[in-house]
């Protein structure tokens, strides 16, 4: 099965929104048309996320939360400053959760474009199991206390799209109507999605960057993964042994901008 392409697009994430990782004018060279269904999901797909946002911020219509716009506002600013450790910084006053609800929704958005973009070349005979290089690699597991199975990289990656959008349209965990909370867990809810995004990273870096050379994807695919890191490492959000199989690459972006891009 073919991975999936990026989810709905919530009201509040616009076409221009896309380009705070510099994925608004990816070149597409395929002939092949994305897949029209995601893995995992039923006939209907998941949920329209059209009229809501998440922190319980309504985004449709004339309905949308000026909180929601600020946060919005201060990451194109800063984006636009070209300072990525800035643009990962909780805004004064703003509220945590709902700071990595967003930035959990972009970056999700983010990797699902950058693997769709090389889906054709992800295929079961070229990529017979999710690695990251020949000294790691990803198994699945549907729950806790289930044995993790070998499955090849693009049905992992189906599988893991279908997981994260169960979670992002989940109302108990992104909480969409105005008034409910965030739960407790939130954060763990958090470094889990970042945990697997960031094997998605790790795929693409070992078994398909020369891919994404030819395609001149590289430089979406190098400042998406800087943004990625640098909110990470900011908040704490991926254990260091996570990262082990891209560190030396990680080690270049710290030590080249220590404070800044």
């Amino acid at each position: 099965r073919s991975p999936p392409p990026p989810p709905p697009r919530p009201h509040w994430q616009t076409p221009a929104d896309m380009s705070l990782f510099g994925l608004g004018k990816l070149r597409s060279k395929s002939s092949k048309s994305p897949p029209a269904s995601h893995a995992g999901a039923n006939a209907s797909g998941p949920p329209s996320a059209g009229a809501a946002g998440v922190g319980g911020i309504m985004a449709g219509g004339g309905g949308g939360s000026d909180n929601t716009e600020a946060l919005r506002r201060h990451i194109h600013a800063t984006l636009g400053s070209g300072n990525l450790r800035e643009a990962v910084q909780l805004p004064p006053g703003e509220d945590m959760n709902e700071w990595l609800a967003l930035n959990t929704w972009d970056f999700y958005n983010a990797v699902a474009m950058l693997h769709g973009s090389i889906a054709e070349f992800c295929t079961p005979e070229r990529c017979p199991k999710m690695s990251a290089g020949p000294k790691y690699e990803y198994r699945w597991a549907d729950s806790k206390g289930t044995r993790p199975i070998q499955l090849s990289a693009p049905e992992y990656v189906a599988r893991l799209f279908a997981w994260i959008e169960g979670q992002l349209f989940n109302e108990a965990l992104f909480p969409k109507t105005p008034g409910n909370p965030f739960p407790p867990n939130f954060r763990d809810v958090v470094k889990n999605i970042c945990k697997r995004l960031f094997r998605v990273f790790a795929h693409m870096y070992h078994s398909h960057f020369h891919t994404m050379c030819s395609l001149g994807e590289e430089a979406h695919l190098n400042t998406c993964f800087k943004h990625f890191i640098f909110f990470v490492q900011t908040f704490d959000l991926i254990d260091k042994r996570e990262l082990a199989p891209l560190q030396e690459l990680i080690s270049s972006i710290n030590d080249v901008a220590p404070h800044s891009v």
